[in-house]
């Protein structure tokens, strides 16, 4: 199995360190186009095979395509990350040229390659990344729903004073402060809602908090985070490679599924080899329905823009 991660920024090098780590693949490429950068972190933690004993061969490259032929999956972290007070959506101007052509280049040398998009805006760069590509949906994955819900499991758990690993809970929609919606209806305690255990006001914090997750460790690290988003990114990566069928909330293209079309957003997909394989219909409430709808007005907005570009 070959991986290649393109961006070797702190997201890209912590999602390349966490795949060798665990051993996922037997060549892993970096790439960035920074000169050296790519060549230098992937050096450093092929330092550390003989430490943490694995076999995986890091190589870097700048800027250099064709080290990336044969990719079975293809991680995308490329983009300015997002600065205290910078909103996603100011990022689509930038990002939206260097997703682009990323791309194109990765799909010319890996044409069945799986494309895991997590440059910000994430929802717009996913659909961005499918409608100038042509590929078939099932390619395209943008990773933001198992981040989020990362995050709402470890707020859930601060807040039971439990184990994040005993709840289990999902967040859909889009990924931005105002466009996810965590599904604390659904959310449990090893099997029990967690309703039982907080109470309405405490279950509400827990979603606000989560919603802001990503721009309260912005403002308290002064940039986008990178240890959650890298360990997400490796845990698609290896879903998708060991074909583990397992249901994750990714942003995917969808086609009147939740009452949507021609727009990429977060909802409940079963990963494989092949990429999503489908999605599941979590049978929403009207009040989850009204927010869903409200997220979905919210990412076209923001892919409006690409038609000024």
């Amino acid at each position: 199995m070959k991986v290649t991660v393109v961006g070797a920024g702190s997201v890209g090098a912590t999602c390349a360190d966490n795949i060798a780590r665990a051993a996922l693949c037997e060549e892993l490429v970096l790439l960035d186009i920074k000169e050296g950068l790519a060549e230098g972190k992937a050096m450093d933690m092929m330092q550390t095979a003989a430490l943490l004993k694995f076999e995986t061969k890091i190589t870097g490259s700048t800027n250099d395509y064709a080290k990336t032929k044969g990719s079975d999956v293809v991680v995308v972290t490329s983009g300015i990350p997002r600065k205290p007070g910078m909103t996603r959506e100011e990022l689509i101007g930038i990002n939206a040229g260097i997703v682009k052509t990323v791309t194109q280049n990765i799909l010319e040398h890996s044409p069945n390659t799986v494309i895991i998009i997590i440059s910000n805006p994430m929802d717009t760069m996913t659909y961005l990344a499918l409608r100038s590509s042509g590929v078939p949906k099932n390619q395209i994955i943008g990773l933001g729903g198992i981040l989020d819900s990362s995050r709402f499991k470890y707020y859930l758990s601060q807040a039971l004073a439990a184990s994040p690993n005993d709840i289990q809970g999902i967040v859909i929609g889009g990924h931005g402060d105002t466009t996810m919606i965590p599904l604390t209806r659904l959310a449990t305690y090893q099997g029990t809602p967690v309703s039982a255990y907080a109470s309405a006001e405490t279950l509400n914090k827990v979603a606000a908090d989560t919603m802001v997750g990503g721009a309260t460790l912005t403002r308290l690290i002064g940039t986008s985070a990178w240890y959650a988003p890298g360990a997400s990114g490796a845990d698609m990566v290896k879903a998708i490679l060991r074909d583990e069928k397992r249901l994750i909330p990714s942003s995917v293209y969808l086609e009147g599924e939740y009452g949507q079309k021609d727009i990429c957003l977060g909802v409940p997909v079963i990963i494989g080899k092949k990429g999503w394989e489908k999605i599941i219909d979590y049978n929403l409430n009207e009040e989850e329905k009204a927010l869903f709808s409200k997220s979905a007005e919210a990412v076209r907005s923001m892919n409006s823009v690409l038609n000024t570009l």
